[in-house]
């Protein structure tokens, strides 16, 4: 069933433009949103991906399931995960839709990454080789298909080689101190850079770190004190970017120096800056939860300004996670308002490395 078709309300906050004149109309368009209400209640739809028949899947991470959303008829299809909660899936090119266990009634039932077949409904589980890896927590591809992922309480960064099923895990540091789960620096999300490394917000710490793809060894990178990376985005010259979730910030990692630019959000330190990414014109997608409704903020980095803001009309509660799309220059995401929801985005314009 289809909620909301209209036009989310739009805050302009910077007017600068960009470098090149020609690209001015394209970066300070406004997206807008589209919302549809999912049919099975209170069960915090998350992590959305487009299939290549264009159909939408998503996590019912609270209602225990896998579904499928098609955009064209507004139909809702339900696969059950026998009791396991769900927390991310990635799709392959053959369609096949790959999830993180994360929970379920016996710790034992959740240590898996999970392969559903949506022709047949039947899953294939690849289990966790240490018992402490306990909740995988977020997916995704390299250029071989290969799985890279995080397992956020158990302390690791994970590989999963698809065509054997062997599971490799890198350790990750310690958290901090008096913080939630001292002995875990809750590795979160996760993104591959140009050089086919994954990057990880260690969100109970003020590091990212990233693994060398051919010895599996661990490298951390410093951020200012107190902050909390949870989501991080990078865009096509390999500069990380992450939301600080206790600060209210949009951070710049470089790796190639270390040198850490801090840039504030419209919400201020209760922003509680979460889904984020970048599309392939490099423009920041950041969704403030702090706010009621959540602000979704659109950030330039040519211009290191934020050109526009948006509310989804549902009010989002909290987004979690956004997947882009590049075949309809869209994102999707899902809501703790029950609902999924499709983000038009501006014309498209050329990447920072063109």
């Amino acid at each position: 069933m289809r909620l909301l078709r209209a036009l989310a309300l739009i805050l302009p906050v910077a007017l600068l433009l960009p470098t090149a004149p020609a690209q001015a109309q394209d970066v300070l368009s406004d997206p807008s949103l589209e919302e549809w209400l999912v049919p099975y209640e209170d069960s915090r739809p998350r992590d959305p991906m487009v299939a290549p028949d264009g159909r939408v899947w998503f996590c019912g991470q609270a209602g225990a399931y896998i579904a499928v959303l098609d955009p064209e008829t507004g139909e809702f299809t339900q696969y059950d995960t026998d009791g396991v909660r769900p927390h991310n899936l990635i799709i392959d090119p053959e369609g096949m839709v790959w999830y993180a266990g994360n929970a379920a009634p016996t710790a034992e039932e959740a240590m898996h990454i999970g392969k559903l077949d949506p022709a047949t409904g039947e899953i294939e589980k690849f289990w966790m080789p240490q018992e402490a890896a306990r909740d995988p927590h977020t997916l995704i591809f390299d250029s071989q298909g290969d799985i890279w992922f995080t397992v956020q309480g158990g302390n690791y960064i994970g590989k999963l080689f698809v065509e054997t099923g062997d599971i490799r895990l890198v350790e990750s540091i310690p958290g901090a101190e008096g913080r939630r789960g001292a002995n875990s620096s809750r590795p979160y999300g996760i993104v591959m850079d140009s050089q086919d490394r994954p990057w990880v917000a260690l969100f109970n710490t003020n590091h990212l770190a990233t693994v060398d793809p051919e010895t599996f060894e661990l490298e951390t990178f410093e951020l200012p004190e107190n902050a909390l990376p949870r989501r991080i985005a990078i865009t096509s010259d390999d500069i990380l970017w992450y939301g600080d979730w206790t600060r209210g910030t949009l951070g710049r990692l470089d790796p190639e120096t270390g040198a850490v630019t801090e840039f504030d959000l419209p919400g201020g330190e209760g922003s509680r800056p979460y889904a984020m990414l970048a599309d392939d014109s490099d423009r920041l997608w950041v969704f403030e939860t702090g706010p009621k409704p959540n602000n979704l903020v659109g950030f330039d980095p040519r211009t290191e300004q934020i050109f526009s803001q948006t509310q989804p009309e549902s009010g989002g509660g909290t987004v979690r996670h956004m997947y882009f799309d590049p075949n309809t220059n869209t994102i999707w995401f899902g809501a703790d308002t029950n609902t999924v929801g499709q983000i038009t985005l501006p014309p498209r314009r050329r990447p920072i490395t063109d």
